[in-house]
């Protein structure tokens, strides 16, 4: 069973970090992208960064400059360093990733992590 694991979310205060982590499991032949959504409460589900298999990034306009994904290919993992919180960067962090799988390349999402920053 491929499944996607997020860790780390929690409560902060406005100005502090987090990191956030994802770990790929099951029977997997091969990342391709991997990123990370977010939804705040109320609003739709929003591209906060993503990271190609040869590490290319991009990043949400918001976020830009405060936040560095990072990806791990031999352990499969995916991370989201979060710097300078902010109360709109409260919601529940998905991690994604496309993977190859007995040979179809599919998309994946994990369950989510809960942010909150606290004015």
């Amino acid at each position: 069973q491929v499944q996607l694991v997020e860790s780390g979310g929690g409560l902060v205060q406005t100005g502090g970090s987090l990191r956030l982590s994802c770990a790929a499991s099951g029977r997997i032949f091969a990342i391709n992208s991997m990123g990370w959504y977010r939804q705040a409460p109320g609003k739709q589900r929003e591209l906060v960064a993503g990271i190609t298999s040869g590490g290319t990034t991009n990043y949400a306009d918001s976020v830009n400059g405060r936040f560095t994904i990072s990806r791990d290919n031999a352990n499969n993992m995916v991370y989201l360093h979060m710097n300078s919180l902010k109360p709109e960067d409260t919601g529940v962090y998905y991690c994604t990733a496309r993977m190859l799988i007995t040979g179809i390349m599919r998309n994946f999402w994990g369950q989510g992590t809960q942010v909150t920053v606290s004015s």
